[in-house]
């Protein structure tokens, strides 16, 4: 039976989780996700915990965040006047917003704090600074 190896295709089921529990994603009631291993498809750790792993294997792997979606940057939270937001979009914490940087490119941000002037906004992904769990089954290596 074989292992799996750097350079092999893979799929996958998963659960990702967070410390506190909360299931942040999951491949359940979907098609298996598939990627090749070490080819930078995936976050870090998830592609080092899936070495070693057989077809049928279920494991659980825990992925600080410096192998999975890196530290919080605190450059990536900024304000933005409140005079320039949409009129028509009422701003409420937590909320996420798509915005275009100047070479045109989208990103996402989410409300962190609303001012009098201004708008606090988190333009880091979601899991940034979080420590990551994931329950895998191995479904096929090839």
């Amino acid at each position: 039976m074989s292992i799996v190896k750097k350079g092999d295709n893979v799929k996958v089921h998963y659960t990702g989780k967070l410390e506190n529990g909360h299931v942040f994603d999951s491949s359940q009631g979907r098609q298996p996700l598939g990627f090749k291993v070490g080819a930078g498809q995936m976050i870090a750790g998830f592609d080092k915990g899936v070495e070693g792993m057989k077809v049928g294997e279920h494991k659980t792997i825990q992925i600080p965040f410096n192998e999975g979606y890196g530290a919080k940057k605190e450059h990536m939270i900024f304000k933005f006047p409140k005079d320039k937001f949409p009129k028509d979009n009422n701003p409420e914490i937590g909320k996420e917003l798509n915005m275009m940087d100047e070479e045109g490119r989208n990103f996402t941000v989410k409300i962190i704090a609303i001012h009098d002037d201004h708008i606090t906004l988190d333009a880091n992904h979601f899991l940034a600074g979080e420590n990551l769990i994931f329950d895998i089954e191995m479904i096929e290596i090839q």
